[in-house]
């Protein structure tokens, strides 16, 4: 596994990762709250090893060379 995210979008990863934990915890309820849990999850995880699997997928990259 290659990192492919700089460290500004893992930044911006992690915030939006709470922020959705935070309304799916808090604010949502439903199906709602679960996808927004399950995207906050996969955000922070992204976030926490620096790589993303659909920049890969599209051969992307925000990390500079």
């Amino acid at each position: 596994m290659k990192l492919n995210e700089s460290n500004v979008d893992r930044i911006i990863r992690a915030v939006a990762g709470v922020i959705l934990l935070a309304l799916g915890f808090g604010v949502l309820s439903g199906v709602l709250a679960i996808v927004a849990n399950v995207l906050g999850v996969i955000m922070l995880a992204t976030a926490a090893i620096g790589f993303c699997p659909l920049y890969a997928l599209v051969n992307f990259s925000t990390l500079k060379k």
